[in-house]
């Protein structure tokens, strides 16, 4: 499976990341909006050539897919349908949301629980709730979409929470994973979701898109 190409293009945050093996990466990242489609291919060949590697080196291509940005998810799948289709390589569909609560549980404690809400659109948000504990990374609440007035709801005092909705009782902000965890989690989760069946791969918007029509 390694080295594998890892594609993060689900929020504003434009990443992409090649794992070696569990403690080795190289990574470019560009945390700017609508740029994605402008840079990501870019972003892919400097990756590879910093990491002396060409598209026919690698093993495989993890790409996020969501739910997010639905240009930018449609970019970054678009992108690893056509780098895996030219190379002959599988590819492997990564939940966006497991990815960054894989990566935020890198940094909490075990026994902590925490939250990940990110804005959908004016009037709701996504939500899922997860445990880190001494045996890895527990989902108590499955992702799902929510009124925004709601969030209070379904978290306790003691919950962080993360997201570009708000930010409680946290250190750091995260709102998208980087592809280095999309790697990362593709490597140790994703081996069963190894595709070259990825013809009719989507991303999951969760929410049907509904286009927004200026006044």
């Amino acid at each position: 499976m390694l080295p594998l190409l890892a594609i993060e293009t689900s929020g504003e945050l434009c990443s992409v990341a090649v794992m070696f093996n569990e403690n080795n990466f190289a990574e470019t990242n560009i945390k700017q909006k609508n740029i994605h489609s402008e840079k990501l291919m870019d972003m892919v060949n400097y990756t590879l050539e910093t990491a002396t590697l060409k598209i026919n080196d690698l093993n495989a291509v993890a790409v996020s897919t969501g739910p997010g940005s639905f240009t930018g998810l449609r970019i970054g799948m678009s992108a690893a349908k056509g780098i895996a289709f030219g190379a002959d390589l599988q590819i492997v569909p990564v939940p966006t949301f497991n990815a960054l609560a894989y990566e935020i549980s890198n940094f909490l404690k075990a026994g902590t629980s925490f939250v990940v809400s990110n804005i959908v659109n004016t009037t709701e948000i996504y939500f899922s709730k997860y445990l880190k504990s001494v045996d890895g990374l527990q989902t108590i609440s499955e992702l799902r979409v929510i009124k925004k007035e709601e969030l209070q709801n379904y978290i306790e005092d003691k919950d962080l929470v993360y997201g570009n909705f708000t930010n409680i009782n946290n250190d750091f902000s995260l709102a998208s994973p980087s592809a280095k965890f999309v790697a990362k989690w593709a490597y140790i989760f994703g081996k069963d979701l190894l595709t070259f069946n990825f013809d009719y791969m989507e991303p999951n918007y969760l929410k049907n898109f509904v286009p927004r029509i200026k006044k």
